[in-house]
């Protein structure tokens, strides 16, 4: 089969950062699906791990990508949940050989039935942002669904992003928040508002200030998607007594001892603790990608798809790769289709 992988960890710009390979048809066991990959979407992760993450023992490259949508081609012995034929979304396991190729094992509990109303590459762009928004929102900082009268705000830092795109729209839409998103530049500001968000301020001024002035001198719950270190003196100035503070990103380092004065709670998120740990909820992913299908086939929750990168070759990965690590990308990049 066709895959895209690398041997060592390389700047993107080096020409083999990422290279195009031909790898053994893997075989489905277990209960696996083993699923013919229509579209990838490329996510911070790929980047990080493209960048330090060296080839496991025994493998001659390390192959990455996360999110998926394809067509089950088989299924291992103790599959229940899906059959040969099913069209399929999902993000994988960090543990595993990754989306970039052309068949991919994945266990069928974190794997979701694709929305009927998207197609392949629209689907793609979903899962993984989709599985980090929802668990950070409903798990995490323990918001509850529905559109009861609350008063309780949500700032989500780097809002215009592919998890801060879903997580605007899972706010609005199934929330009662008053959920404001930040962005830097004019059209990432725009995008922001479209996707729902009630207010929108600039994240390059000091965020307590942008709060006051439109109106909130304290918010009662924030998440943090990037460059959280850079913020979060300002985190702490701006966030309600009794809050609740989530972050995705790695900063290098956080004293949240300034914190402990407002009695904050700090909720950290990452979507492949799920399949990194076998936890006994696991399956709860595959659930959660069903009803967020549901949410995409009702018109309450769009696509966060904004570029369409060509085919699944290791040229347009690097591209994508590149305009990921600019921190100018808007939504998500999409790959779809073998060339």
């Amino acid at each position: 089969m066709k895959a895209v992988g690398y041997q060592k960890p390389q700047a993107i710009s080096q020409p083999e950062s990422l290279i195009d390979i031909t790898l053994p048809d893997p075989v489905a066991t277990g209960r696996d699906l083993l699923v013919e990959v229509r579209a990838v979407s490329v996510n911070p992760v790929d980047t990080k791990v493209r960048a330090s993450g060296a080839p496991a023992e025994g493998q001659t490259h390390k192959v990455l990508g996360w999110d998926a949508s394809g067509i089950v081609k088989a299924v291992g012995p103790e599959v229940t949940l899906f059959k040969p034929g099913d069209r399929v979304w999902y993000a994988g396991s960090i543990a595993r050989p990754g989306t970039n190729s052309e068949l991919h094992l994945v266990d069928e509990r974190i794997v979701g039935h694709a929305p009927k109303s998207l197609d392949f590459a629209q689907a793609a762009a979903l899962p993984l942002t989709a599985i980090t928004a929802w668990e950070m929102l409903f798990d995490r900082l323990g918001i509850a669904p529905g559109k009861h009268p609350s008063h309780k705000t949500l700032l989500i830092i780097g809002a215009s992003g592919g998890v801060g795109s879903i997580l605007t729209q899972l706010a609005t839409r199934l929330t009662s928040l008053t959920v404001i998103g930040t962005a830097s530049r004019p059209e990432t500001q725009a995008w922001v508002k479209e996707l729902g968000a009630h207010h929108v301020i600039d994240h390059s001024q000091p965020i307590a200030d942008e709060l006051k002035r439109i109106g909130f001198p304290t918010v009662d719950h924030i998440v943090s998607l990037t460059q959280t270190d850079l913020h979060f003196a300002q985190i702490v100035e701006a966030i309600a007594p009794q809050g609740k503070f989530g972050l995705i990103d790695d900063p290098a380092s956080l004293d949240i001892t300034k914190l402990k004065r407002k009695s904050v709670s700090v909720h950290w998120e990452l979507m492949f603790t799920r399949a990194l740990f076998g936890t006994d909820d696991m399956i709860g992913q595959h659930r959660l990608l069903n009803e967020v299908a549901a949410l995409v086939d009702a018109g309450l929750i769009r696509t966060t798809l904004a570029e369409r990168f060509g085919s699944i070759n290791a040229d347009n990965l690097k591209r994508a790769h590149a305009l990921i690590e600019s921190g100018k990308a808007r939504g998500k990049v999409v790959l779809e289709n073998w060339g």
